[in-house]
C-alpha cells in the first residue's frame, strides 16, 4: 500500500535539488538518501521562532507563576516534549518513512484513525501559527486581518508545494533571521520592561497553575512528534542516531525556550495584541515594520512544516493525492480556523486548540514506541512497506488509544472539558502523562504478554 503509485514520484536528489517533490509516503530507497544530521538543527529551530511561542510564554504570567515559577515549568515541559522528537526522528533515517506511514506498522489499517487526527491537527497548527502571521502583515501594510491571512498562507502555501528540500533551505535562512530580529526584539523588551515578576498565585492555586503550565509547554513541544521522522526520512540510514537525536532536540528545546522565554520576560508589553506590542516594543518605524514583516515570515516558516506533514498524513488514511496538492489542501482549510480563532476571545480559543490537538498525541507515542522497540531488536533499519501487522496487534493498538484518551479526560483542563480532576487540583491538568502512562501499560503488557508466548 505504502508503495502505490500515487504515493511514489519525483524526488530531490541532493541538498538544492529545488524541483518539485512529488514523492509521497512511500519509502526512500537507501541509494536515493542524502544529507547530514546537522540540517536537522535549523529545520527545527526556525519553525518555532515565532509569535505563538511568544504568546504562549505568556500564558504562565495570566496564570499568576511569575517568571521564575513560569521559566522552570515552561522549561520542564520543553524539554520533555522535545526529547520525545528527537527519539522519533531517529526513525527516519532507519525506514526512510515518515512517522504517520512509520506508525502503520503499529496500527495497521487503524493507523486512519491517528491519521485523521494528525491531519486535523496540522490543520489546526497551520491555524495557530497563521493567525500571529496575518495579524503582523495587516498592521504593516494596513489591509483587512483577512486578506493579509490569504497572503500568509499564500506563501507558505507555494513553499509546501515544492517541498523537502525547500523547506530545508528556506529553515536555513530563516533561522538565521529569526535570531537576530528576536534577539533584537528581546533585548528592546527587556530594557522598557521589569520583567522579574513576582507570583500572583498562591498556596494550591499556585501548585496548579505550574502544573498546567508544564503540560501547555509540553502540549507546544511534543505536537512534532506525528511529524519527527518527516523530515529525516531522507538522510542515509548509516547517519549516526546520537547526531539525529542531538540536533533534533537543540533545535526544538532551544527554539521554544528562547521563544517562550520571551513571551514570559514580556507578557505585559506584548499580551494579547502581539502585533502592535511587538512594533511598539521596537519602537515603531524602520525597524517595527520590519519585525512586522519577519514575524509574517516567521508564520510562514513554521506553516509549511504542517502542510508538509499534512499532505503525508492525507496519504497515510488512504487519499490517493499526489502530495503537493494535499499540501495545498491543508494550507487552505486553515483559512477558516483562523478567522474563527482571531474573531473572539483569542487566548481562551488559543488555548483551547493548542491543547486539544495534543492530547492525543501521548498514547500514540507509547504504542509506535512498544512496537517499534520489538519490530528493531537485531535490526539497524526497516522498510515499513515489507513489515507485517497482525490484525489482532492493529486492534490492541486502536484499542489502547481509544482507553488511554477516555481515561485521559477527567484530568484535562480547558473551556471545552472541565475534567472534575483538574478542577478539584486547581486547574493541574496532567491528561498528557496519564494518556502515555495507561497506553504504555495497556499496550506494553498486551505485546509482552504476545512475546512471552513467542509470538512477536
Amino acid at each position: 500500500m505504502l508503495n502505490a503509485t500515487a504515493f511514489t514520484g519525483r524526488r530531490p536528489t541532493g541538498a538544492g535539488d529545488l524541483a518539485v517533490e512529488t514523492h509521497g509516503i512511500a519509502p526512500i530507497g537507501q541509494d536515493q538518501r542524502y544529507g547530514r544530521p546537522a540540517r536537522l538543527f535549523t529545520v527545527w529551530f526556525a519553525p518555532q521562532v515565532n509569535m505563538t511561542g511568544v504568546f504562549t510564554g505568556t500564558l504562565a504570567i495570566a496564570l499568576g507563576l511569575g517568571f521564575w515559577l513560569g521559566m522552570l515549568a515552561m522549561v520542564i515541559g520543553t524539554v520533555l516534549g522535545s526529547l520525545v522528537v528527537a527519539y522519533l526522528s531517529t526513525w527516519g533515517p532507519r525506514t526512510g518513512a515518515g512517522q504517520l506511514p512509520n506508525a502503520r506498522m503499529a496500527f495497521g489499517g487503524f493507523v486512519v484513525v491517528p491519521g485523521v487526527l494528525q491531519w486535523g491537527s496540522s490543520i489546526a497548527w497551520d491555524a495557530l501559527v497563521g493567525l500571529f502571521g496575518g495579524e503582523a502583515l495587516a498592521v504593516l501594510v494596513g489591509i483587512p486581518f483577512w486578506i493579509a491571512v490569504l497572503i500568509v498562507l499564500g506563501v507558505q502555501g507555494v513553499v509546501g508545494f515544492f517541498g523537502y528540500e525547500l523547506i530545508h533551505r528556506l529553515q536555513a535562512v530563516l533561522t538565521v533571521v529569526l535570531l537576530v530580529t528576536f534577539v533584537v526584539f528581546a533585548v528592546k523588551l527587556v530594557r522598557g520592561q521589569d520583567v522579574v515578576t513576582p507570583a500572583t498565585a498562591h498556596g494550591a492555586a499556585l501548585v496548579g497553575a505550574f502544573v498546567f503550565e508544564v503540560t501547555i509547554a509540553l502540549s507546544l513541544a511534543i505536537s512534532w512528534a506525528s511529524y519527527a521522522a518527516d523530515f529525516s526520512r531522507y538522510l542515509p540510514a548509516t547517519a549516526p542516531r546520537g547526531q539525529v537525536f542531538g540536533y533534533t532536540f537543540a533545535g526544538i528545546a532551544s527554539a521554544y525556550i528562547f521563544v517562550q522565554g520571551i513571551g514570559i520576560a514580556g507578557a505585559a508589553a506584548v499580551g494579547e495584541q502581539t502585533a502592535e506590542g511587538v512594533r511598539t516594543v521596537m519602537g515603531g518605524g524602520v525597524l517595527g515594520g520590519l519585525a512586522l514583516l519577519i514575524i509574517a515570515l516567521a508564520a510562514v516558516g513554521s506553516g509549511v512544516m504542517n502542510d508538509y506533514s499534512g499532505s503525508l498524513a492525507l496519504q497515510t488514511i488512504g487519499a490517493r493525492v499526489r502530495r503537493p496538492v494535499s499540501a495545498v489542501i491543508v494550507t487552505a482549510l486553515a483559512f477558516f480556523l483562523i478567522l474563527w480563532l482571531h474573531a473572539a476571545d483569542t487566548a481562551s480559543r488559543f488555548t483551547d486548540v493548542l491543547l486539544l490537538v495534543s492530547y492525543w498525541i501521548p498514547a500514540f507515542v507509547a504504542v509506535v514506541s512498544v512496537d517499534w522497540a520489538i519490530r528493531i531488536r537485531g535490526r539497524d533499519t526497516l522498510d515499513p512497506s515489507a513489515e507485517e501487522t497482525r490484525r489482532s496487534d492493529a486492534v490492541a493498538a486502536l484499542i489502547t488509544f481509544v482507553i488511554s484518551y477516555a481515561v485521559a479526560m477527567p484530568f484535562m483542563n480547558t473551556s471545552l472539558i472541565h475534567g472534575p480532576v483538574a478542577t478539584a487540583w486547581y486547574g493541574a491538568d496532567i491528561a498528557y502523562f496519564v494518556n502515555f502512562g495507561v497506553a504504555l501499560a495497556l499496550y506494553g503488557g498486551y505485546r509482552l504478554l504476545q512475546v512471552k508466548r513467542g509470538r512477536q
